[in-house]
């Protein structure tokens, strides 16, 4: 488990490397635009990690932080913002999340952090989805992203925990570069992104 577990930190570090002049150039052009339309850059969230350990999560900003009356946060589908669409679109929000792979918070591929709340929620089976580090894509992006079930996207990290390898991982990237261009799963089909998780 020790050599897997490193094998597969030092391909992230080495995939990051490797595509560090493209990273740091959309990143560069993104901030740009978002200081041009006068809007906030990161977005900012605590989310579980490995083990269930708490650490910061990095992505642009894709939503105003606009609320009713009654003081609560908006619908999703009424606070994104027409650049924060494109950027959820085309994956690129995820292009600051790179600096928690680099830091060891994250790896490339992997099952996605998911809120803490829902923590308390999981069953003993889903809870698995935290034995290794949370990603930035994983299988149950490659598999249908947002029109999936909780359900589906659960048994689909657990499977990828049980089962995870390099090669799984690298399969995972590629098929990753293909639903990016093809912009598929984006959506839930009842929610703009995707309904919260109740629990089993």
């Amino acid at each position: 488990m020790f050599r897997k577990i490193e094998l597969k930190r030092i391909f992230d570090i080495f995939l990051v490397m490797l595509v560090s002049p493209l990273i740091f150039f959309l990143f560069l052009s993104i901030s740009f635009v978002f200081l041009y339309k006068r809007l906030p850059i990161i977005f900012k969230q605590e989310r579980p990690g490995v083990d269930g350990k708490i650490f910061t999560l990095y992505k642009f900003k894709t939503m105003s932080d606009d609320k009713d009356i009654d003081g609560n946060l908006l619908p999703d589908e009424l606070r994104i913002t027409k650049f924060g669409k494109f950027l959820r679109h085309s994956s690129l929000d995820e292009i600051p999340s790179f600096f928690n792979v680099m830091k060891g918070d994250m790896s490339i591929v992997g099952p996605r952090p998911l809120l803490e709340e829902y923590l308390i929620l999981y069953s003993q089976e889903q809870k698995k989805r935290h034995n290794v580090r949370p990603g930035i894509t994983g299988l149950a992006q490659i598999s249908g992203r947002n029109s999936l079930s909780w359900d589906e996207k659960l048994k689909l990290d657990i499977w990828y925990v049980e089962n995870r390898n390099l090669i799984l991982d690298i399969k995972i990237i590629f098929k990753t570069i293909f639903k990016v261009l093809k912009r598929d799963g984006i959506s839930h089909h009842t929610h703009a992104t995707m309904p919260k998780f109740k629990g089993k």
